[in-house]
């Protein structure tokens, strides 16, 4: 029989032990409901990440959390549910065009996001740029507009019962130095995502200079214990692994953001966003069953009608003027030659100093804060020629921003265009 207290719990996993299923499922419970003390937790994540868990204790502690909460069930639906969620990078807006794309391709995404933390911003700070928009949907509200065709996507923030467990131990891990072990992030993630009721999942894992993980070895890692954890409970899990040294597109920023994918669903923006927005929606309209390419929805308008329906429907004005910064300040090229390089983490700390993003939970962002990028690597550049723009309501915030590019970039007399793969791998159960 295994010991259901704390400190058991504790040193089983401390001294690489095994946590039996009751022995998770007892202090999950416990800590949500204040049983189990934060400093108690605090050791046992620590022990965590010393020992790890292995594919069953993470599954269980996965739905043991899940199990915290409520869980949504939309397999009443006329449509079929698929949803993305991306480990985060540096321009990173691609659920932007992706939700409505994907929604005018048949199916019903219901993805519920975050705020961003840090030098990546939260797709939540990019839409509530928009006028009148609302991140807050109660459940039955998004029932209806999922089962809408008109509609059928639902970007928004989770609720408070949805995980209790994950938000607890996610504030707690952040401040005692748990934060890297790859069974709390997976289950973390997954718990949510599976809670939420999507019967399909796709896995953006960023990779490289600009995102949490830099080494293909750790992303993958990563991919194969989440899409192992949405197989586990019965959601269709891909994971795709995608390059984020440089930043995506032209724009770090919330309105920014907002408009750079205004621009994709409109038929233009950059190709990179446009790229790797049809790659996912190709994979999640596959997840999903339907068979169709979404590049012609694309292409043909669709996508953009979805858009403007999915704003109106959490209360924003699609035609309302973004949000736009008080000051700017030019970086520009110092020499002639070609542009070797753009490092996706310096361009976000500068966004974030901007104004872009938040050091705390809680904090305020800047909607028309951010970096543009006139240049991307293999781009010809002269000497006096603009690089990036800079955009804050705080100028004081321009020298912090200046320190973190230093040594974003590199100009150099290649002439061939380098070539960098957007997709790395892909995993699948």
């Amino acid at each position: 029989m295994t010991a259901l207290d704390a400190v058991s719990i504790i040193t089983t996993k401390r001294d690489g032990g095994e946590l039996s299923d009751a022995q998770i499922d007892w202090v999950v419970d416990g800590f949500t409901r204040g049983a189990v003390a934060d400093e108690q937790m605090s050791a046992l994540a620590m022990a965590i990440v010393w020992r790890g868990m292995t594919r069953r204790e993470t599954a269980r502690w996965t739905g043991a959390m899940i199990a915290s909460g409520s869980r949504l069930d939309f397999t009443d639906l006329p449509r079929p549910t698929v949803d993305k969620h991306s480990t985060g990078g540096v321009g990173d807006k691609i659920t932007l065009p992706l939700a409505p794309l994907v929604a005018a391709c048949g199916a019903a995404v219901p993805q519920l996001s975050g705020r961003g933390l840090g030098h990546t911003g939260g797709t939540l700070d990019k839409l509530e740029a928009i006028p009148g928009w609302q991140a807050d949907v109660s459940v039955p509200r998004m029932r209806e507009i999922l089962a809408d065709p008109a509609i059928g996507a639902v970007v928004c923030a989770a609720g408070a019962d949805l995980a209790p467990a994950d938000k607890r131990l996610y504030a707690l891990r952040d401040v005692t130095g748990t934060v890297e072990s790859i069974p709390l992030i997976a289950s973390s993630i997954m718990s949510k995502k599976i809670a939420e009721g999507t019967a399909a999942l796709l896995l953006d894992v960023k990779v490289g200079a600009g995102a949490f993980l830099k080494t293909l070895d750790g992303a993958r890692e990563l991919a194969t214990a989440m899409v192992e954890l949405g197989t586990d409970a019965g959601v269709r899990t891909v994971a795709l692994l995608t390059a984020m040294d440089t930043p995506l597109g032209r724009a770090a920023g919330n309105a920014l953001e907002v408009a750079e994918s205004v621009e994709v669903l409109a038929g233009g923006g950059p190709a990179d966003i446009v790229e790797l927005t049809i790659t996912l929606a190709r994979e999640m309209v596959a997840l999903a069953g339907l068979d169709i390419d979404p590049a012609d929805a694309l292409a043909d308008g669709r996508a953009m009608d979805q858009w403007r329906a999915m704003i109106h429907a959490q209360g924003g004005d699609p035609d309302a003027p973004l949000p736009t910064a008080k000051h700017t300040e030019i970086v520009r090229a110092e020499r002639d030659g070609v542009l070797t390089r753009l490092d996706a983490m310096s361009v976000g700390v500068a966004a974030w100093r901007l104004g872009a993003g938040r050091a705390r939970q809680g904090d305020p962002v800047q909607a028309g804060a951010g970096i543009e990028m006139h240049a991307k690597p293999g781009d010809s550049v002269t000497a006096g020629q603009p690089l990036l723009t800079l955009h804050t309501d705080t100028p004081d915030a321009f020298d912090g921003a200046q320190a973190a590019l230093a040594d974003a970039f590199t100009i150099g007399d290649f002439t061939e265009k380098p070539s960098t793969p957007l997709v790395l791998g892909r995993i699948e159960a």
